[in-house]
C-alpha cells in the first residue's frame, strides 16, 4: 500500500493537483495549438528571467542535467576554455560533463560551505588568457548554498567572456535580473520553483550568444543552436517532447503568476525556510551552511549531537507521517536535507518541525530504556 506524502527535495517536488490535471490530456506535437502552448511558455520565460527581446528561450528534452550539458557541448567550442567554479556536486558534475565531451576547461574549488569569491577568479582569470566562458551554480543544492552571482558576473563581463549559470534551483523562486547581471546562458528545469514535473529543461540564452553556438555542437540531440532554430520558428520541438510535462509547466507558469510572481513565492520559500531551521535549532539541530551564504531552497543540517539513531529510521518515521526528506551529500559530515520549495507551505514546515521532535523524543526514550 502505497503512501501519500509531501516531498521536501530539490526537485521533484510537491506539485499542486490542478498541475497534474493538465496531463490527463493527450495532445499532438505536430498541432498547432501545442506549438502555440510552447511558444507562449517561451515568452513566459523571458518575463520571468527580466529580459527583453535581445534574449531568447531554448526548451530541451530530459533532466536539468540534460539543459547543462546542452549548454557546456554547444557554447564552448575546440578552441576555446570554460572555467568552472564548484563548491558542490553539480559544479563538480560540469566538469564531468567538459570532461567527458572533451570540452576544454579548467577548475576552481571551493569547499563545499564556502561560496566562490571573486577576486579569486578575477586572477585566474588574469593568468588564463585563453580562457573564454565561465559557468557556475547559482543554488548549490548539494548543501544549499546560495552562490553570490554579482560579483562573480562583474568579473566575467569586465573580462568581455561568456557567462554560463546553472539556476536549476533558484530559477523561478529567487529574484535573477539576468539581463542586467550580464548572463549568456541560464538554465533551469520544469520540475524545480516553477513547480511543474519532469521531463525538460530550458535555457534562456542571449541571442547573439547563442547565435556563436552554430556548428560547435558535440552532440545531436543536445545541440542548442539547432534546438533553438527549429522552435523559433513555429514551436516544434525537433524530436518528440514530452507533452505532458509541456502541458502542466503551462498551467504552473500561470500558477506562479496568481501567486505574484518570483518575488511573492521568493517570500514563501524564505518563510517557509526561516520556520524550519528556527525550528530545528529549537531541538539542538544545526545548519551546515552559515546563515549569511543559506538559500532559501534547500538547508543542510548536522544530525543533532548526541543523539544515536539511523537517518533511514528516522526517514521512514517522518514518511509514514507525510513527508519524504533528503539523505545528506556532503561527505566529510553527518548530514541530512530538508527542501520546502513546491507547493509546501508555513504549516508544513511546523508540522515537520514537530515529527522530528517526536522522532528525537522516541530516540532518546528508547535509550534511556536500554540503559
Amino acid at each position: 500500500m502505497s503512501i501519500n506524502y509531501k516531498l521536501l527535495t530539490p526537485g521533484p517536488l510537491t506539485t499542486s493537483s490542478t498541475v497534474r490535471d493538465e496531463m490527463l490530456v493527450d495532445h499532438c506535437t505536430w498541432d498547432d495549438d501545442y506549438k502555440q502552448i510552447t511558444q507562449q511558455i517561451r515568452k513566459d520565460l523571458l518575463k520571468i528571467a527580466q529580459v527583453g527581446d535581445d534574449y531568447t528561450a531554448v526548451l530541451m528534452q530530459g533532466s536539468g542535467t540534460f539543459g547543462v550539458e546542452s549548454v557546456i557541448t554547444s557554447a564552448v567550442g575546440s578552441d576555446e576554455r570554460v572555467l568552472i567554479l564548484t563548491n558542490g556536486a553539480y559544479g563538480e558534475r560540469i566538469v564531468q560533463i567538459a570532461r567527458t565531451a572533451g570540452v576544454p576547461h579548467n577548475v576552481l574549488n571551493w569547499n563545499y560551505d564556502e561560496v566562490p569569491q571573486a577576486d579569486v577568479v578575477r586572477d585566474h582569470l588574469a593568468a588564463n588568457p585563453d580562457v573564454t566562458h565561465v559557468a557556475m551554480v547559482h543554488c548549490e543544492t548539494t548543501s544549499g548554498i546560495l552562490n553570490e552571482l554579482e560579483p562573480i558576473a562583474k568579473v566575467v563581463k569586465d573580462a568581455g567572456l561568456t557567462f554560463i549559470v546553472d539556476a536549476m534551483s533558484s530559477f523561478g523562486g529567487i529574484p535573477i535580473a539576468v539581463g542586467e547581471l550580464g548572463i549568456d546562458f541560464i538554465i533551469s528545469s520544469a520540475n524545480k520553483c516553477i513547480q511543474g514535473v519532469p521531463g525538460f529543461s530550458f535555457i534562456i540564452a542571449r541571442r547573439d550568444a547563442l547565435e556563436t553556438c552554430k556548428g560547435k555542437a558535440r552532440s545531436l540531440s543536445l545541440d542548442l543552436y539547432d534546438q533553438w532554430a527549429g522552435m523559433d520558428g513555429d514551436g516544434k520541438w525537433r524530436y518528440t517532447s514530452p507533452t505532458h510535462t509541456v502541458l502542466a509547466f503551462a498551467q504552473a507558469i500561470r500558477e506562479l503568476e496568481a501567486e505574484g510572481g518570483v518575488s511573492a513565492r521568493y517570500e514563501r520559500y524564505s518563510e517557509n525556510n526561516e520556520i524550519l531551521i528556527s525550528g530545528l535549532r529549537e531541538l539542538g539541530i544545526q545548519t551546515y551552511v552559515g546563515d549569511e551564504h543559506q538559500s532559501p531552497i534547500i538547508t543542510t543540517f548536522f544530525y543533532p549531537e548526541g543523539a544515536t539513531f539511523s537517518f533511514q529510521d528516522m526517514y521512514d518515521y517522518i514518511k509514514e507521517r507525510g513527508y519524504a526528506i533528503y539523505p545528506g551529500k556532503v561527505t566529510e559530515a553527518d548530514t541530512f536535507r530538508i527542501g520546502n520549495i513546491g507547493e509546501i507551505y508555513p504549516d508544513d514546515m511546523r508540522k515537520v518541525v514537530e515529527i522530528i521532535g517526536e522522532y528525537l523524543n522516541q530516540v532518546d526514550t528508547q535509550k534511556g530504556q536500554e540503559q
